[in-house]
């Protein structure tokens, strides 16, 4: 039978555990001095207006904290004011310096209420206080008094807009719930007609490549609602319906040829 292993001597064991003491405590001390106090602050990814702000709210926190112990949940609470604001990352660069990342919400269209316009993001996220600039319309009955959009219809509209590609959605003039399902006009453009929300993404892709086809060219309206067989319509009129035109509901345009142009 081999011996059995002998036990460290209790002075070891309690040698051992008092140097391990020792070193958390002067961990802990280290982590909170002023020897690694943070006194530069980098932040990046801030935009717009509320730019300002948001950078001094995020400094003034930074400054109570050190390289060694970031506390990203007080950065978080200092930018809950901004609504544009998203998340935020912060990486500790010992000795001195913090390095802020903000991530900010991408505004996708403006509620339209009343003469009041207020951004919105893909999540349903109210901007308040951020530009609406050429943002799409989406026309609601009354501006929602809280920070998201529980109104379903506009809720849709939203998800049609934050679908679409950036360049592409800077045309839309507006989105609106007409005859042929949810419609939006483009700038010096036909109208896009998309029907319901299913596959939103594979009817932006069908626009954009119908919209590339010089065949297309003078269409007065796209008809998306089957993205495998979109239809550009209109395309005998000599003067092609513009964005700022809405369609009548039940209206038709001119002499429609419904040409159906494989994408």
């Amino acid at each position: 039978m081999p011996p059995l292993p002998r036990r460290p001597p209790a002075r070891a064991v309690a040698a051992c555990a008092g140097v391990l003491a020792l070193l958390g405590a002067g961990w802990l001390w280290l982590r909170d001095s002023s020897l690694v106090a943070v006194r530069h602050v980098d932040v990046t990814g801030v935009s717009g207006a509320q730019a300002p702000q948001i950078r001094a709210a995020l400094e003034d926190a930074a400054r109570d904290m050190t390289t060694l112990h970031v506390r990203t949940n007080q950065l978080r609470t200092a930018v809950e004011p901004y609504a544009a604001v998203q998340s935020v990352e912060a990486d500790g660069d010992f000795p001195h310096r913090l390095r802020i990342v903000v991530h900010e919400h991408v505004p996708v269209g403006a509620l339209a209420a009343g003469g009041e316009r207020v951004p919105v993001a893909a999540d349903g996220t109210l901007l308040r206080g951020t530009p609406s600039g050429d943002l799409p319309t989406i026309g609601v009955a009354a501006a929602p008094a809280g920070d998201t959009v529980g109104d379903q219809r506009a809720r849709s509209e939203i998800a049609l807009l934050a679908a679409a590609p950036a360049a592409l959605r800077a045309k839309v003039v507006r989105v609106y719930a007409g005859s042929r399902g949810m419609t939006a006009p483009l700038r010096n453009g036909p109208v896009l007609y998309f029907g319901g929300t299913e596959r939103l993404r594979a009817k932006w892709i069908a626009a954009s490549r119908v919209l590339a086809d010089r065949s297309s060219a003078g269409a007065s309206y796209l008809d998306l609602r089957l993205p495998e067989r979109p239809a550009a319509g209109g395309l005998q009129t000599t003067e092609p319906q513009t964005s700022d035109a809405s369609p009548q509901v039940g209206a038709q345009p001119a002499q429609p040829d419904n040409t159906q142009v494989t994408p």
